[in-house]
């Protein structure tokens, strides 16, 4: 019978990874390159400047086995444009989506519910309507699937952004 560290090396669990970097050439391809080289996906990764600093923060929202997401973890930390990398515990996750409705669709009801989901229209032409959401990853997944009874003519996500509570 095997012990709990082994039963929890097994497991496979949601990782919400944010990591500082130096803002340089090639560190995201580094940074990416951990993941492939374990045959593992990113489910979803941000980038973005952190205001008045040299520096990135990247967020990446993975699936794995705690084994070798920890061995990702002690290796990004060993790369050298890396400042630091927190593995969330406590943590605050927003994504958004921008939607792109036909406009022959009720747009009071995708106003309303733009609006159930935080959302709200963002644009108006003669051939369509774009509202955007931004929410929870989950409460998002749920609002792209009843969305597609207004038959979306494009949907983007932007990505997952977290901070710690």
């Amino acid at each position: 019978m095997g012990n709990f560290k082994d039963f929890y090396s097994s497991v496979e669990k949601r990782e919400v990874i944010s990591i500082i970097v130096v803002n340089k050439d090639s560190v995201l391809s580094r940074i990416v390159d951990l993941f492939s080289a374990r045959g593992y996906n990113i489910d979803s990764l941000t980038v973005a400047p952190i205001p008045n600093s040299e520096y990135s923060r990247i967020t990446i929202i993975t699936f794995g086995k705690a084994r070798t997401i920890d061995q990702i973890v002690k290796q990004l930390n060993k790369l050298v444009p890396v400042k630091t990398v927190t593995e969330h515990r406590d943590v605050i996750e927003k994504d958004t989506v921008l939607i792109k409705i036909p406009l022959d669709q009720s747009l009071s009801d995708v106003d309303v519910l733009a609006r159930a989901y935080n959302g709200a229209i963002q644009n108006v032409t003669d051939e369509a309507i774009v509202i955007s959401a931004t929410d929870e990853p989950n409460r998002i997944a749920n609002f792209i699937k009843v969305i597609e009874k207004y038959k979306p003519l494009e949907i983007v996500r932007s990505g997952v952004v977290a901070m710690e509570r």
